[in-house]
């Protein structure tokens, strides 16, 4: 358990941005996103990280950053987060605010 929280800590300790999509495989809107976080991940190529995190499987995580519902997206700029959202949200939307964090 304590692992996986660090290699979740050791991804969004980064200069690069890193998106964080908080996720369950049960959720509807979830399953919307994935088409999205690929899209998004072909416009900003390595200038960023895109990583989904499933809730069930890392509650510390998400209990850490008080996710609440999923979808919930975080961007984290070495660490900390610089934005959220939470629900389905576009690849344009997310694409404005990685961009200042580019």
């Amino acid at each position: 358990m304590m692992k996986q929280q660090r290699t979740f800590q050791d991804m969004i300790q980064n200069d690069k941005p890193v998106l964080v999509d908080f996720y369950a495989t049960w959720c509807g809107p979830c399953k919307m996103m994935a088409p999205i976080l690929d899209q998004l991940k072909g416009m900003v190529g390595e200038r960023a990280g895109v990583i989904k995190v499933d809730v069930d499987k890392n509650p510390g995580a998400a209990q850490a950053y008080d996710v609440r519902g999923v979808p919930t997206l975080i961007v984290f700029k070495k660490g900390l987060p610089v934005w959220r959202r939470a629900g389905v949200v576009t690849a344009a939307e997310l694409y404005k605010a990685l961009s200042p964090h580019l």
